[in-house]
This record gives structure tokens, sequence and C-alpha cells, in this order.
């Protein structure tokens, strides 16, 4: 992976990590947590740069899923 995917992915995972944080309720937010860190581990050794690049887009929709849900 290049670095500046593994940047870009880094930043995509401390953001979804820190919306996460911002849901008002205790099992919303661990669950919401508890998912993204499950996700993130299952894929951190896949090295094909289109299904890493499908696995970024996936995750900046759920990000925006988060952000409107929490507003």
């Amino acid at each position: 992976m290049a670095a500046s995917s593994r940047a870009q992915v880094l930043r995509l995972y401390r953001a979804l990590l820190r919306e996460s944080q911002r849901f008002g309720g205790y099992n919303y937010r661990t669950y919401a947590i508890r998912r993204i860190r499950d996700a993130f581990r299952e894929n951190k050794n896949i090295k094909d740069s289109e299904k890493i690049e499908e696995l970024v887009n996936k995750a900046k929709v759920n990000l925006e899923v988060i952000h409107r849900q929490i507003s």
C-alpha cells in the first residue's frame, strides 16, 4: 500500500472513531466503535489496490451516515 493510501486510511479510521464517540446512547456508541475496529482489523492485510479503494469508499459513505445520525 502506498504511503498516501495508508495515511488516507488511517485518517478515515480516526475520523470514524471520532464521530462514533459522539453517539448519545452508550449501546450505539460501543457498537459503532466495535464494528469500526473489527472491520479495519479484518481488512488490514488486503493488498489489492482496487479492493482497498472500494473499502475506503464504503467507509466514507459510512462516515457520512454516522455524521448524519449524530447531527
